[in-house]
Formats: structure tokens, sequence, C-alpha cells
């Protein structure tokens, strides 16, 4: 019915197009992430206000210093990537590896 509606109006049919999944590469096929840390889960602190010389009070966003680093995994016998928060970074070297470090905070590195 609202094809017929819309072919008295405009004279010409209304064609859907059908979305094609395809697979893309290069700077197409990036996805946005939100910045938290893949091990840790810190998150950017929203709450923070900065007061100026005339005391007004203005919020501002700390967000997490996020890295982007590869480990090497003996478990999986490969090169794990992964986006780490600076505290996360000292928190694998005191466990003394990725795979310690994932097996306490419960990371699934299969998915990296």
């Amino acid at each position: 019915m609202a094809i017929a509606q819309a072919t008295a109006f405009m004279g010409t049919p209304v064609v859907q197009r059908q979305a094609v999944s395809q697979q893309r590469s290069g700077a197409s096929s990036m996805e946005m992430r939100a910045r938290v840390c893949d091990l840790l889960g810190k998150e950017p602190n929203r709450q923070a206000r900065v007061v100026t010389f005339s005391h007004k009070r203005i919020k501002k966003v700390q967000h997490v210093n996020l890295q982007s680093k590869r480990f090497f995994s003996e478990e999986l016998d490969r090169k794990v990537k992964l986006r780490v928060s600076t505290k996360g970074i000292k928190t694998i070297n005191k466990l003394g590896g990725i795979d310690a470090a994932a097996r306490k905070f419960k990371v699934n590195l299969k998915n990296f």
C-alpha cells in the first residue's frame, strides 16, 4: 500500500536498495572503538572539572593514556596486539607476561 501511494504522488515507483555485505580493506574498513583499556577496562573520566581564574567551573573529559602494543602470548604461540593503558603495561610487566595478566583479569586473548 505504501508503494501505491508513493507512485500516485511522484509518478515513479519507490525502489529500496538491498544492503550488500562486502569485505572491505584499508581505511574504509576501520572501525571506531571506544577509548577503553582492553586489559583493565579503564574508561575516560567524564566527571572532571576545570576551575578558571574567574572561578567558572567547566566540565572536561580526562582520557585514558592508551598505547597500542604487541605482546607475545606463549599460550597462543603468536603476538597479540592490544590497546592497553600505561597502568596496564606496568601490570603486565609486574605479573610476568600477558598470559598471566589475561588469566587474572579474565580476558580472552583469542579475540585479539
